[in-house]
């Protein structure tokens, strides 16, 4: 039984996200997975892009037999998937491929070759973020790995947030880590990691979409290079 089900009857998620996202404004991580965790029980889903294990570690750690959501767009690196494979064989957590509606091939027979070129936003609509959107029915609540420090349209977010489009939780219990503190967790828990991460890759995609990042350069650099675009759609 969940906190929500043990709570007066009228309280409403909007309610929730409200009171806690300022109760827990500035909390460890841990502390907002457990809260999570106490609140949503099996109604809550991690989603991971598979460039590294730290979310589901951590999540893990309070709550295993998590679902983990991994979006399939049918263009991720051969790195990314045999990464998806490592984090199910060595995590307690339970992995679930999401896929798109249509093949790559049908989605070329029906809209042209190389649709990420032409109009990466619609790509990634129909390959990430719809697909996401379906799978995410079914719970109350979904873990986020994003952090302030990645993008500026990250900067205003709240550990926990009413997820409007989706009409549900949005719980972002690393929002306050840097990259410094990431890499200390990953290191100090021997964390799985994207071997493309030691290539230059600091910020992992789809493969047609993501180059190499020179060092010096903003690590999302790499991602939708020259195109003006820094977010896929899902955390927006």
């Amino acid at each position: 039984m969940t906190l929500l089900e043990t709570d007066r009857p009228a309280l409403h998620l909007e309610d929730v996200v409200e009171s806690a996202a300022d109760a827990l404004e500035g909390a460890p991580a841990r502390e907002v997975v457990r809260w999570a965790a106490a609140t949503f029980g099996d109604r809550i889903c991690l989603t991971s892009s598979m460039s590294d294990a730290a979310l589901i570690h951590l999540v893990s750690r309070v709550k295993p037999g998590i679902d983990v959501l991994f979006v399939d767009t049918g263009y991720h690196f051969a790195e990314t998937t045999g990464t998806r494979d490592a984090v199910e064989a060595v995590y307690p957590v339970n992995v679930i491929d999401v896929r798109p509606s249509r093949t790559v091939a049908e989605q070329e027979a029906a809209l042209g070759p190389r649709l990420y070129g032409r109009n990466p936003d619609l790509c990634c609509h129909l390959r990430k973020v719809a697909p996401l959107g379906r799978a995410l029915e079914g719970y109350m609540a979904w873990f986020s790995g994003i952090r302030r420090d990645e993008t500026a349209a990250r900067r205003d977010r709240r550990v926990v947030e009413w997820d409007r489009r989706r009409g549900m939780v949005k719980v972002n219990p690393i929002l306050d880590w840097t990259q410094e503190e990431m890499d200390n967790y990953i290191q100090d828990n021997g964390i799985l990691v994207n071997p493309l991460h030691h290539d230059g890759y600091p910020s992992i995609g789809c493969e047609p979409c993501t180059r190499p990042v020179a060092p010096g350069e903003d690590p999302r650099s790499g991602r939708w290079a020259g195109t003006g675009k820094t977010e896929c759609g899902i955390h927006l």
